[in-house]
């Protein structure tokens, strides 16, 4: 399942990355996710339901170098930035077993301002699981309307906690668990609102029950740079993707995305 790092990217691109991370359901149903809503005043997907996530740092290279990374290795770099972007914006500390949960609010506030993770694991002694997380998509949608991300994404399981999640609020406005049906059926509803990636990766999600069964669909599939492109289909304007990539929708018309 290996990418390549040569592809042509846009110009500006900014390389960041996307949690997913999956927890069983009270009810017994498909696993949960845990979504975040971005707040009204973002530059980019304003209001939107996204994983969380954000941008690779300088220092998550270098904390990806000490984990056995070649030196501006861009996966182990993504690796990092997901778990410390979702520590960041929600207050979950995954990836990290030795943490308990006083200090992983505590670390969340010396990250928030702007402490470097490596300084934090060099003096805790700490190592991130890194390993555990599962590489299943990178996009780089090329949208006039918005900023270009190269964003790679990786699904996880959920580490117990018991302590309640809150957002960063100058980020976000909202968080929830909800399984990726569930969410879709929301948008589809009207009640929540999300981007292009975001939907085809809810698609992908809900073609499985849980963390175990999207790990095996996610080796079967390559993961390939996805840069969307308009199609004419049946005299209509069509947003595409590939289609060897295991999403079970690959197109929809350009008129009814929502692009950032």
């Amino acid at each position: 399942m290996a990418q390549s790092d040569t592809e042509i990217l846009p110009d500006g691109a900014i390389p960041a990355a996307t949690l997913v991370i999956m927890r069983p359901a009270d009810n017994g149903g498909p696993d949960e996710i845990l979504m975040v809503k971005r707040a009204a005043t973002m530059a980019f997907a304003a209001g939107a339901m996204v994983f969380p996530g954000g941008r690779i740092d300088p220092d998550d290279y270098l904390v990806a170098h000490r984990h056995g990374y070649a030196e501006m290795d861009p996966d182990g770099a993504a690796r990092v930035a997901a778990l410390r972007e979702t520590l960041e914006e929600t207050g979950l500390a995954v990836g990290w077993p030795t943490l308990a949960e006083d200090e992983a609010r505590a670390i969340r506030q010396a990250l928030l301002a702007d402490r470097l993770l490596s300084a934090i694991l060099d003096e805790r002694g700490d190592r991130l699981d890194l390993d555990a997380l599962v590489p299943f998509a990178r996009w780089c949608p090329n949208f006039k309307e918005a900023r270009t991300f190269d964003t790679r994404f990786f699904a996880v399981a959920a580490p117990a906690h018991s302590h309640e999640l809150t957002v960063e609020e100058s980020e976000h406005s909202h968080i929830f668990w909800a399984s990726a049906r569930a969410t879709l059926a929301m948008a589809d509803r009207g009640e929540v609102s999300i981007i292009f990636p975001t939907r085809r990766n809810l698609e992908k999600l809900a073609q499985v029950d849980d963390f175990p069964a999207f790990s095996v669909h996610a080796t079967a599939h390559p993961v390939e740079l996805v840069t969307p492109w308009i199609e004419e289909r049946e005299g209509e304007a069509h947003l595409c993707i590939p289609g060897h990539l295991g999403y079970p929708v690959t197109s929809e018309p350009f008129e009814r995305v929502r692009r950032g």
